[in-house]
């Protein structure tokens, strides 16, 4: 339906201009024909044959009522029980550091996956009691009581990380943020020269950026052990997983409001 919607536009369009030979001198441009369109004199146009027909289309009631038909709402997000939370949780403690720490941190902090793709080891603080500060746990160090990460807010608030609202209590995530670290000092070591410093928390045996297909893929791996159904979910859903445990837990709409980083309860509400 679309095509013959584009169709009808091209052939309007040329039935309305005829190319003269006073106009193409300046490239190829296109006079009105009054007797097609019932104007009192011509007029040079510079749109283009593809351009205007698009115009046409995008103006058509076909095109609104044909888009209209084939709008789909997609498939809806949904949230793992406490049960099936604790049983994700379970079978990622035996599964690689990595894939472990990605869990953990998306269902005990509620960070987004793209958060979480994005974060850097210099956004994963402590505090310093010494100092009265946080820092990075590189200068830091992993003896202390206190540790967060600032997570990315690239995608609404320009790239903000450390804010007070990006930070994100690490309090029962530190042991796999740490496991994390050995092992990716490890596969430094082995990588060797083809190892590519860019900082990453999670990044692949050499360093580069994992892909959200790397991700859904050993994560689907650890939900189908759990005895869910993996490709019936995805990282995503972790999050919704966080907000609709806290909310069957009786935590206030508020508290998770600024625990998952919204700016105020309508999005919470609306979206979780």
């Amino acid at each position: 339906m679309a095509s013959v919607c584009r169709d009808q536009a091209v052939r309007r369009y040329r039935t309305q201009f005829v190319r003269t030979p006073r106009t193409v001198c300046a490239g190829r441009r296109y006079t009105l024909c009054p007797s097609a369109v019932g104007l009192s004199r011509s007029r040079p146009r510079r749109s283009g044959l593809v351009r205007y027909a698009l115009k046409l289309y995008r103006n058509s009631p076909l095109r609104t009522e044909n888009f209209s038909q084939r709008k789909t709402s997609g498939r809806p997000s949904k949230a793992l029980t406490l049960a099936q939370a604790l049983a994700v949780l379970a079978q990622a403690e035996k599964s690689g550091e990595r894939m472990r720490a990605y869990i953990v941190l998306s269902l005990l902090i509620g960070a987004r996956t793209k958060e979480l793709r994005a974060l850097l080891w210099s956004h994963v603080v402590a505090y310093d009691q010494s100092r009265a500060a946080w820092l990075p746990v590189a200068q830091a160090g992993w003896e202390h009581s206190d540790f967060a990460v600032y997570v990315w807010r690239s995608v609404r608030q320009k790239g903000d990380t450390k804010t007070v609202k990006s930070r994100r209590s690490l309090r029962r995530c530190v042991d796999a943020l740490r496991l994390l670290k050995d092992a990716q000092d490890v596969a430094r070591e082995k990588a060797g020269d083809r190892w590519q410093d860019t900082d990453l928390v999670f990044c692949t045996r050499t360093g580069t950026p994992v892909t959200a297909h790397n991700v859904r893929r050993d994560f689907r791996k650890v939900v189908e052990a759990a005895g869910l159904t993996g490709r019936e979910w995805s990282p995503r859903e972790l999050r919704h997983s966080f907000v609709s445990v806290l909310s069957d837990s009786g935590v206030p709409v508020e508290d998770i409001s600024r625990l998952v980083g919204h700016s105020n309860t309508v999005v919470t509400e609306t979206v979780y």
